[in-house]
């Protein structure tokens, strides 16, 4: 029991220098993958997300739902299509995003929030005028409203964190010609909001452990991955399909000021803790 305990109080002691450290930081989550459908996950992710808001860090929550949007789009008949990783949203489809996203997923994470005991406002890219785009055409191909972010406002963001609440934002942005609603990529829409809000970290929970230069054997993780080294690790293949996009976003973000970037594993319970509170760290550090 002693040696229970002892352990129990390194750990404690192990995270007070990083405690101190981010107090009053902002740290931009990126929820998304099967941390989001697996319930015990799901818990695992919002006990972070409340612990880091009760030691004083800014927590910014933007999440995805593509999971819940296939299920929904599948029940009314509809197929998913997607073209270079972005989903086709044509006007119907475009309707099911913003009520899956905006409604049922956002405010069923708000509702997990309290529910665990903290405070939490859903929010999406049409409050406030937080996210402001144009139609986004892949090799000029028309995908239907999907939106290229043009203008960022974190207003209502950092009004939502002084008042003491966790900002849970699903990424729908506002048309800046038509006015209408826009699908954005949540990757995307977490980069830029970050680099608005001159965050610490952003942090990205994947269904992988991080970038490996073989997927198939995980010590052959990259811990730390410096900007200058990305585009030899395109050329050589370790750098694929959905990772690239998700690195290009970090790269933007740290590019834009944020201090360091995280691919990390949503799959291991306590994934943000570990990454934040602890000496190792886990996932794929870039700076």
């Amino acid at each position: 029991m002693d040696s229970i305990n002892t352990e129990r109080a390194e750990v404690l002691i192990q995270a007070l220098p990083y405690i101190q450290k981010f107090k009053d930081k902002t740290i931009v989550v990126k929820y998304g993958g099967h941390a989001m459908v697996n319930e015990g996950l799901k818990q695992a992710v919002i006990h972070d997300l409340i612990l880091l808001s009760y030691v004083g860090i800014r927590v910014v929550v933007i999440h995805g739902g593509g999971m819940e949007i296939n299920e929904f789009l599948e029940k009314t008949g509809k197929e998913s299509r997607f073209v270079e990783g972005q989903r086709y949203t044509d006007s119907e489809t475009m309707d099911i995003v913003q009520m899956v996203l905006c409604g049922k997923v956002n405010k069923e994470i708000v509702s997990l929030v309290e529910q665990n005991g903290g405070k939490a406002v859903g929010l999406c890219g049409l409050d406030g005028q937080m996210l402001e785009a144009e139609q986004l055409l892949i090799n000029g191909q028309d995908i239907g409203y999907v939106g290229e972010i043009k203008k960022v406002n974190v207003k209502v963001i950092n009004d939502v964190i002084n008042q003491g609440y966790i900002p849970i934002i699903s990424t729908v942005a506002k048309g800046i010609e038509d006015g209408k609603p826009y699908n954005i990529n949540a990757d995307i829409a977490a980069a830029k909001i970050a680099a608005e809000l001159g965050a610490e970290k952003i942090i990205l929970l994947t269904d992988v452990p991080g970038i490996m230069r073989d997927m198939e054997d995980e010590n052959s993780l990259i811990s730390e991955l410096k900007l200058q080294e990305v585009p030899s690790l395109v050329m050589e293949g370790v750098l694929t399909k959905g990772m690239i996009p998700k690195v290009d976003c970090c790269v933007e973000a740290v590019r834009r000021g944020v201090k360091k970037a995280h691919i990390i594993d949503g799959t291991v319970p306590h994934s943000v803790l570990l990454e934040l509170f602890s000496d190792e760290g886990i996932g794929t550090m870039i700076s």
